[in-house]
């Protein structure tokens, strides 16, 4: 589904992924660990597209074709979703609005009619029960006034609503006690299909818990420095990425 072939990318200049190589095929959940800086979050905006990063080197190819190629908008299109760290307030923009256009923009994109409003609603009231997200947040402004647990709730709701192939949460737990983790993390769970993937950037294992990712990547430096199963995680929160470092 995803292939990351010797990717290097800069922002103002500095170069902060220095040769990133990953594979993610249908049905896989890979994990995304690594201290603060090391380049998560500059990975997932330049799969996204994000115009301030600089693509200086390597491929992304996603279903056999050349993202960097792409607008931002068409990768998502294409069927990539990035959950923020920090989701933004859209104020006086009504999440029904708001959904209705990306989901018609997406389905116009693949040559589908858009939906009408009858359908869209019925819709809406599906996925949002997969979340337990209020009716009342439904029906406000794009995040506003939410608290963090709902703004990443209603990031999942949003992932539910598009349908993506490629979901990637960053730092999805972020701020969340445990029952709004509980909720998020169900949630994702339940969209998950054999023919979906994700890419979870955390830097803890009780995100971790919920999802049971299929492959755990430690990135530091720009660089993905360690691969292998679920117990990688484990060991992390265990004993921290120094003994990693060590090992280079």
């Amino acid at each position: 589904m995803l292939e990351i072939i010797d990717l290097h990318a800069s922002i103002n200049g500095k170069e902060i992924l220095k040769g990133i190589n990953l594979t993610v095929r249908e049905g896989e959940v890979h994990a995304l660990m690594g201290q603060n800086g090391a380049g998560k979050s500059t990975l997932s905006n330049v799969i996204v597209g994000h115009p301030s990063y600089e693509v200086t080197q390597g491929k992304i190819l996603f279903n056999g074709k050349d993202l960097l190629e792409l607008k931002p908008e068409d990768r998502a299109h294409e069927g990539i979703f990035l959950s923020f760290q920090q989701p933004v307030e859209i104020p006086g923009v009504s999440m029904v609005n708001f959904m209705r256009a990306a989901l018609n923009a997406k389905r116009k994109y693949q040559g589908l009619e858009p939906l009408s409003a009858g359908d869209f609603l019925k819709l809406m009231r599906e996925k949002r029960r997969i979340v337990e997200l209020d009716n009342k947040l439904a029906n406000r402004s794009v995040n506003e006034g939410f608290s963090g647990g709902e703004k990443k709730r209603n990031e999942i709701f949003q992932m539910a609503m598009l349908e993506p192939t490629l979901s990637i949460l960053d730092e999805t737990d972020s701020g969340l006690d445990v029952d709004a983790l509980r909720i998020v993390a169900e949630g994702f769970n339940k969209l998950r299909t054999p023919q979906t993937s994700a890419i979870v950037i955390t830097h803890y294992q009780r995100l971790l818990d919920y999802l049971k990712p299929d492959v755990v990547h430690v990135l530091l430096d720009g660089r993905i420095v360690k691969t292998a199963g679920p117990e990688l995680a484990f060991e992390i929160e265990k004993r921290g990425f120094d003994w990693i470092k060590e090992e280079q």
